[in-house]
């Protein structure tokens, strides 16, 4: 049976839950909790097998950790970064009573490109870097870490920072890094954006090179397509995959006015 999973809790108004990247820990999300804690209670969390959740037996599996996190949390919006975001998708489609708005954070519904989706990285990538752990773990995170970065006007402060929260919370299960590459490597979301029933924000960074600005463009036109629920589609022109390390003030403010608009429409209903 799972243990419960590492949660921090701060700050004050209503709930927002909070999903880090793969090999990260809800940690990295220390500048954003600070200017957000004044208008939100913040629920961080680390997934199985990360951080303060490493020994955490949950499966790094769709529907087994959203209902982990859903036996943590009360109903509120999902933010979720990168990895963290096609959880945060999964679990609003699934649960739109509990999450009733996403917020995706440099997130792509298929991070790999194909015939039919030209906006990924190659699959090699993530079978490179699944073949790396085995061979040299710390320098195969670390060369993630690095193609997290680059692109970014602040790519040296971005992978300084990011490097410093890698093992802040000690090593990563390897079980947990194996599953969450295979899960970059092979899901694609794309059929659960036309079920999705509520609001989404779609935050991209212009100089991300993990995920193309514009297959985050696409996912919310998918979704404005379908006609079930509004999607918007926001850029950060010289941010990389991390922007609330380097941006976090323009993060914070497309966060906010997205969440003011969704508390504002669900009081005049």
């Amino acid at each position: 049976m799972s243990e419960r999973l590492h949660m921090t809790v701060s700050g004050d108004g209503p709930p927002l839950v909070l999903l880090h990247g793969w090999a990260m820990h809800g940690g990295v999300f220390a500048a954003l909790v600070e200017r957000l804690r004044d208008r939100h209670t913040l629920h961080v969390i680390d997934l199985p097998g990360h951080g303060g959740s490493r020994d955490d037996i949950t499966p790094l599996a769709f529907d087994a950790v959203c209902d982990a996190i859903h036996a943590q949390t009360p109903p509120a919006p999902w933010l979720g970064w990168s990895l963290g975001g096609m959880f945060a998708l999964h679990a609003a489609v699934r649960d739109p009573a509990r999450v009733p708005a996403l917020i995706a954070l440099c997130s792509s519904p298929c991070f790999v490109r194909g015939d039919d989706w030209r906006y990924g990285v190659s699959a090699e990538i993530f079978r490179d870097f699944a073949k790396g752990l085995s061979d040299d773990y710390r320098a195969t995170l670390d060369r993630f870490v690095a193609l997290e970065a680059f692109g970014s006007d602040h790519a040296k402060e971005e992978m300084r920072e990011l490097r410093a929260e890698l093992f802040a919370r000690g090593e990563p299960a390897a079980r947990v890094l194996v599953d969450g590459l295979r899960i970059l490597e092979t899901v694609d979301q794309r059929p659960l954006l036309s079920q999705l029933r509520v609001p989404s924000l779609w935050i991209a960074g212009r100089r991300d090179r993990l995920v193309d600005p514009r297959a985050m463009r696409e996912a919310a036109a998918m979704i404005e397509q379908a006609g079930h629920a509004p999607a918007t589609f926001a850029q950060i022109d010289h941010a990389g995959h991390a922007p609330f390390l380097t941006h976090v003030d323009e993060v914070v403010a497309h966060v906010s006015a997205f969440l003011s608009g969704v508390s504002t429409s669900r009081a005049s209903q």
